[in-house]
């Protein structure tokens, strides 16, 4: 396939790699106007010496290209919640209490203790101000939940997010603020002041036609598991999907039809390009049927709560409907890569989320791979050239986001392949008669039979699931996968793409360059391995590591067992690459390289030692900390994750004053030797 228009697919990289370059090196204000007067100049001085040339040449297509890295850059700094000069962190001491007004935008899942929710800040005191915060409201204080545009009068501190104390572990810190959530609230019903029903916006319009189906859907006769899954399917609504049910489908490859994002929204579009065909046959049936497309397909996103993924999704699709109003020669990849720059330069911090880096691949491949595969083989059976057809769109699917699962989620689901065979005929006839469940549902005259029928629908897929989730044999877990391994395979995918498509020298080469990268990298990988002592910190717990290149040995009083089920042993033998694993107990004295280490424990007896580099103390132990200093005299001290907060607060004051470093993991996280 050959790009028509292969200028946007250029733009929207450098505008990508703009953005990234901007999250890397953090956001500076005073950047910005510097930065845009020197692309005005630079786009200046390119026009003035091109438009005295006849045949243009590298030099006004590389500046062009420069600015709009610039562009991207620019406008990630500009967007970003710390480059905002009325952003309410501005105006608010987080040690002290504040009056807060704001407008609830989003509500989230639930965890055991609280209700929680994204929240806009508008007024600090009497301040006018602006950005997001997370809203934590305890269960136990309020009765049922608040929703999308109520607005709250808060009297509270903000605080900020806990980072990751531990190597590899899931950093919701950092994940809040990709999403421009730098601060959160927990509260109870004593810190709410005053409750009212805020204006609409077309999230909340959203949210309540969401909730209306929602409760059809509960007086429905559908079963309650089954209708968790209507839910997600057609709403968007997952907090009520059972966790076992949840890991089912992660285990057979098909999580991703439990989130209305582009699957759906892709289907949907191709289901109502069918039924809307007749409409061609009428006067400017075109323009008709393309404008009716996207009128359904944002009513669609609508109803299923108007989140970020099917917004993004429906505009995609809806690009496509209008390229063909405008009768321009273009193809699909040029308008996929327009509606990827449009989306960044609404809203730069896309880039980040994983539903977006994802979906974008996911149709790339399948538009730029599939009808490659599928004229590898050509059956006449009709049946087996559908099913093939619906092969060769998985395996595309498959082999642009491969990288980047293995990459975040570390597992690999072999029966992808069988799952999406049986899944993507079967979901598009689940969306087509849920829809229609959902109007005759708003009329108030849905059959019984025919939700009865649906039921059956949905136990028989969720059964299905359940089945192939059970072949764990084809289930990879565990699998170590970085950041040059995930830039490695996708230079080879590439390179290899291109090669089938058309060989050439060139092409060879490209390939040949990019399997020798892959193949560096993975030597670098086996061969390279760090050496240090890790205490983790686990609440309660004391649990220490020692890596030695690709080998762990931990060390605790508790089980094998419990140990290898601690997630953050797990997140962090993966994370490292580690291949052989052992335990050992907790030594009351270690020798660690040129270091020694003493283990001072509940009991507070220590050995008259000499030469005590570090003391790491634990299980709260009813110490003098003076004495012990002038006893040993360390050069550091260590409190884990299981020593009392008062007492760590007295032991980092004593050495404060004796300036000796300390440190406690429940602050500034695991401890680490190199």
């Amino acid at each position: 396939m050959n790009f028509i228009n292969f200028a946007v697919v250029k733009f929207s990289i450098c505008l990508a790699l703009g953005i990234i370059t901007a999250q890397a090196f953090g956001v500076n204000s005073l950047l910005i106007p510097v930065i845009l007067v020197f692309c005005l100049l630079l786009l200046i001085t390119a026009w003035f010496y091109s438009r005295r040339q006849l045949l243009q040449n590298a030099f006004f297509g590389s500046i062009t290209f420069c600015c709009f890295f610039l562009i991207g850059y620019c406008n990630y700094q500009f967007r970003s919640p710390l480059a905002q000069t009325n952003h309410y962190s501005v105006f608010i001491d987080t040690s002290q209490t504040e009056l807060l007004q704001l407008k609830i935008t989003d509500v989230l899942k639930s965890d055991n203790y609280y209700h929680k929710y994204i929240a806009d800040i508008y007024r600090v005191d009497s301040i006018p101000a602006e950005g997001k915060i997370l809203l934590s409201v305890k269960k136990d204080s309020v009765e049922g939940l608040f929703a999308i545009d109520n607005e709250l009068l808060i009297s509270s501190g903000i605080k900020p997010f806990t980072p990751a104390l531990n190597p590899h572990q899931f950093d919701y810190a950092a994940y809040m603020n990709s999403l421009g959530v730098l601060f959160q609230l927990q509260i109870d019903h004593r810190a709410i002041i005053q409750f009212s029903n805020g204006e609409k916006s077309v999230r909340g319009v959203a949210d309540g036609i969401r909730n209306y189906f929602l409760k059809k859907l509960k007086a429905s006769s559908i079963s309650s598991e089954e209708r968790s899954i209507i839910q997600a399917l057609l709403l968007g609504h997952k907090t009520e999907i059972s966790k076992e049910l949840y890991s089912n489908y992660a285990k057979a490859g098909a999580v991703h039809i439990l989130a209305v994002s582009g699957l759906h929204v892709g289907i949907l579009f191709l289901i109502f390009s069918w039924l809307l065909r007749p409409v061609l046959y009428v006067r400017h049936g075109k323009i008709i049927k393309a404008g009716m497309i996207i009128l359904l397909l944002f009513s669609f996103a609508l109803l299923a709560g108007w989140s970020p993924s099917v917004v993004r999704a429906a505009t995609m699709f809806s690009l496509f409907a209008f390229a063909g109003i405008i009768k321009r020669p273009t193809n699909s990849i040029n308008t996929l890569f327009l509606s990827f720059f449009i989306l960044l330069l609404c809203k730069p911090q896309r880039l980040f989320h994983i539903g977006f880096q994802l979906s974008y691949l996911a149709v790339f491949f399948i538009l730029w791979v599939q009808p490659r595969l599928y004229e590898v083989y050509s059956p006449k059976n009709y049946f087996l050239r559908k099913a093939w057809a619906i092969s060769t769109v998985s395996i595309a699917a498959q082999l642009g986001v491969l990288p980047l699962t293995l990459y975040y989620f570390h597992q690999f689901p072999g029966l992808f392949l069988l799952t999406n065979l049986v899944i993507l005929p079967f979901l598009a006839l689940l969306l087509g008669v849920g829809l229609l469940i959902l109007l005759l549902l708003s009329l108030n005259s849905l059959p019984t039979e025919i939700a009865e029928a649906y039921n059956v629908m949905i136990l028989s897929l969720n059964s299905f699931i359940e089945w192939v989730a059970g072949k764990e044999f084809f289930l990879i877990g565990d699998i170590h996968f970085s950041e040059l391994k995930v830039i490695s395979v996708y230079l080879v995918i590439i390179g290899i793409v291109l090669l089938l498509k058309r060989f050439s020298f060139e092409r060879c080469m490209l390939c040949m360059v990019s399997l020798i990268f892959l193949v560096a990298v993975l030597v670098h990988t086996n061969l390279s391995g760090e050496t240090q002592l890790i205490l983790f910190h686990k609440s309660r717990s004391t649990i220490m590591g020692i890596q030695q290149r690709r080998a762990l040995v931990v060390y605790s009083e508790e089980p094998l067992k419990n140990i290898k089920q601690l997630g953050l042993i797990k997140d962090y033998r993966i994370g490292k690459g580690i291949r052989n694993y052992s335990e050992a107990p907790l030594p009351q004295i270690l020798q660690y390289k040129s270091q020694l280490i003493l283990f001072v424990d509940s009991t507070g007896v220590y050995p008259p030692a000499s030469n005590i580099d570090i003391i790491i103390l634990r299980e709260s132990p009813k110490i003098n900390m003076d004495r012990l200093i002038d006893s040993l005299q360390p050069r550091q001290i260590v409190a884990d994750g299981s020593n009392y907060l008062g007492l760590v607060k007295r032991w980092k004051q004593t050495c404060k004053i004796r300036k000796l470093p300390f440190h406690h993991t429940g602050e500034k996280g695991a401890f680490i030797l190199e």
